[in-house]
Parts: structure tokens; sequence; C-alpha cells
């Protein structure tokens, strides 16, 4: 059971977003001060988009069994979270008049070539997963503890380009689950058109004047009709054929 309701700790996407989240805690903790962020804006806006990248993750994956839409579309706002820290970063060179490693550079392909353990805990899972997310921010150590600013926001500015790209590709598998298997949610509300329709037959209901399936009685949302109720087919949005009900 709760292996099952912990699934995302088994997630690459979820680890490296951890490991991203700490790594810009401390970067924000010792980098940012009084004179280049009087405000403290700088410093909640990166802290705040580091955490929502891994609870959005985490929450899209514990809906994977009730709504497959609502887990891709919270995966989707961890990668747009991580998308706006990736900015902040490409911003801290350019304040300081200098840019990021060239994709061709040493250390962009030496962090790059560098790849996470897979999670093998099977009981106590918030315990082991916590020393599995330390021991994988460890490899990045030679950039993250070097104590300059461009080396450490060099290596995060890959690690977050990084995991935008394992995102796309969980949204993609996502997608390709969604339109094979539906989920919880959808498929209650097909059962629910089916029932609907069944029992629209059973009442004697009308055919659609368009495509001459069975219709199934709706009611007004808006317009001049709102409230009303009226005939319309049970394909809808396939087809949008209506009839007035005497």
């Amino acid at each position: 059971m709760q292996i099952h309701r912990l699934a995302y700790y088994w997630l690459d996407t979820w680890v490296l977003a951890n490991v991203i989240q700490v790594a810009t805690q401390d970067f924000c903790q010792r980098y940012l001060n009084q004179k280049n962020d009087p405000c403290g804006r700088q410093y909640d806006q990166m802290t705040q988009a580091a955490r929502s990248v891994p609870a959005n993750i985490a929450e899209g994956s514990s809906r994977h069994s009730t709504s497959k839409e609502t887990e891709m579309k919270l995966t989707d706002v961890a990668r747009a979270s991580l998308a706006e820290l990736a900015n902040d970063y490409v911003n801290w060179f350019l304040k300081q008049g200098q840019v990021p490693w060239s994709i061709k550079s040493e250390g962009h392909k030496k962090v790059t070539a560098i790849q996470l353990d897979k999670p093998t805990y099977k009981e106590d899972v918030q315990y082991l997963s916590c020393i599995h997310i330390l021991n994988q921010k460890h490899k990045f150590d030679e950039w993250l503890c070097s104590n300059n600013s461009l080396t450490e926001a060099n290596c995060l500015l890959v690690l977050c380009n990084r995991l935008i790209m394992m995102l796309r590709k969980q949204i993609s598998n996502q997608l390709s689950s969604f339109r094979e298997e539906g989920g919880f949610t959808e498929g209650l509300t097909a059962e629910r058109l089916a029932y609907r329709t069944e029992k629209s037959i059973n009442a004697d209901a009308p055919l659609c004047p368009k495509c001459g399936k069975p219709m199934i009685k709706r009611v007004a949302k808006k317009g001049v009709n709102s409230g009303k109720e009226f005939w319309s087919c049970s394909t809808y949005p396939n087809c949008n054929g209506t009839k007035k009900i005497e």
C-alpha cells in the first residue's frame, strides 16, 4: 500500500527535481543578499519555483489511477516551473556580464555525462529515498560545492535543462498511456454517458436529426435557454444535433 502511494519516489524525474531543489536552496542562501536582492523577491521566486517541480511531479503521479489528464497537467506545471527556474539562472549570468557554458564546453559535457543511479529501496521508502537523493546530489559536488556562483549556476542550469527534456518525455509517455487506457475519471464519464444513452433509448428518446443516433436529455448551461432541458445527440461533441423537448 505504501509503495503504491509513493510510486513517484522511483521516478528519476522526481529524484533529480529534489537534487535541483536542495541545490537551489543552498545557492540562494549563499549568493542572494541584501545588496543584490534587497526585497528578497528573487530568493522567493527561485526557491518556490524549485519547490514546485518535485511537488507537482509527486501530485501528478498520485493522480495516475484516478485521472491521467490531471497527471499530465500537473507534470506540465512542473516542467513550466523548471523553465522559469532555468531562466533565473540565465539571468544570473547576464547580470554579471557573463554567459553560461556552451554545450560543447568541457564542464557541460562532464555534468551531462553523469548518470543517476536507479533506486533500490523496497521498504522504509521515505528514509531510503532521502539517502538516495543525497547520494545523487553528491555526484555533482565538484561544481555544486565549488564556492563559485557561476560554476554552481552552470551546473544547475545544465540539470534544469536535462530535467525539462526528461519531463517532456514523461508527458509524452503519459499521453500515450491516456490514449490507450484512458483514466478512472475519464472512464466514469464514458460509463455515465453510456448509461444515459441506454436509458434514453428505453424511454423512446428521439433520434438525432443530423446523424440518426439516439438522443439524451441535457440541461442548457448558458444563453436564453439556461437551465432548460433539451435533446442532444448522444455522440456530442462528434455531432452537435439538438432538438427541443415538446
